[in-house]
């Protein structure tokens, strides 16, 4: 039975979620969010020896968590990028805040959801629509679970939306449900899903208590 740890990216600059006029081209990580990925991937050293295979989305929060967790490990794979385990991209118009909407974490949290229910729905026109990203993150499950094989460890870096969907594609939440669960994951915590005959099972989700331990817990 292979496993595959899945973790969130660290804490991210605003100009991550469309906030401000930011160079998009900066590090992928605050300062927390380069301590947050360093400190899980000393948890994760602690109880799985190696990784047989990292991969991380191509966005770079994505990428620096990776980079940041398997400073952990002595041997480290090769970092692997597949873009399908990108988060989902809602319209720039939707997504472009004002700062001091982005600092008001539930005054921001509230138009998100809004337009993420209006997505869902098929409401919402965007490049992408939710059934896409339910497909991709599908296949890069499955992909992952080819990779885990019998008896491997994979690590994946991606993001709340995408692995709060999986989360939620496996324990059969509907639709609708999935922005409750995604909402709920924390700054570099860990999901571990198992792959075996029956396909892929959910162990544990959005473990984070090494962060709150040290102090630097965050949700975006």
């Amino acid at each position: 039975m292979g496993a595959i740890y899945l973790v969130r990216h660290g804490q991210a600059p605003a100009h991550a979620y469309g906030v401000g006029s930011a160079d998009g081209t900066g590090p992928g990580l605050t300062e927390l969010g380069f301590a947050q990925a360093r400190r899980t991937g000393e948890l994760l050293a602690g109880f799985v020896p190696t990784f047989d295979a990292a991969v991380s989305g191509d966005l770079p929060r994505q990428r620096d968590t990776l980079t940041g967790v398997l400073e952990g490990f002595g041997t480290r794979p090769d970092h692997q990028v597949d873009a399908d385990w990108n988060e989902y991209e809602l319209p720039a118009e939707l997504m472009t805040a004002a700062a001091d909407l982005f600092a008001d974490r539930a005054a921001y949290q509230k138009v998100l959801d809004a337009g993420l229910d209006a997505w869902i729905a098929g409401t919402q026109p965007a490049d992408e629509t939710f059934a896409e990203f339910l497909a991709r993150t599908h296949a890069a499950s499955q992909r992952a679970a080819e990779l885990a094989g019998s008896g491997k460890n994979v690590l994946i870096t991606s993001s709340a939306g995408t692995i709060g969907l999986l989360v939620s594609q496996l324990w059969g939440v509907p639709p609708a449900g999935w922005p409750a669960v995604s909402r709920t994951f924390v700054n570099a915590s860990v999901t571990k899903i198992v792959s075996g005959r029956s396909g892929l099972t959910v162990v544990s989700v959005n473990e984070h208590g090494h962060l709150a331990s040290d102090g630097i817990l965050s949700f975006r």
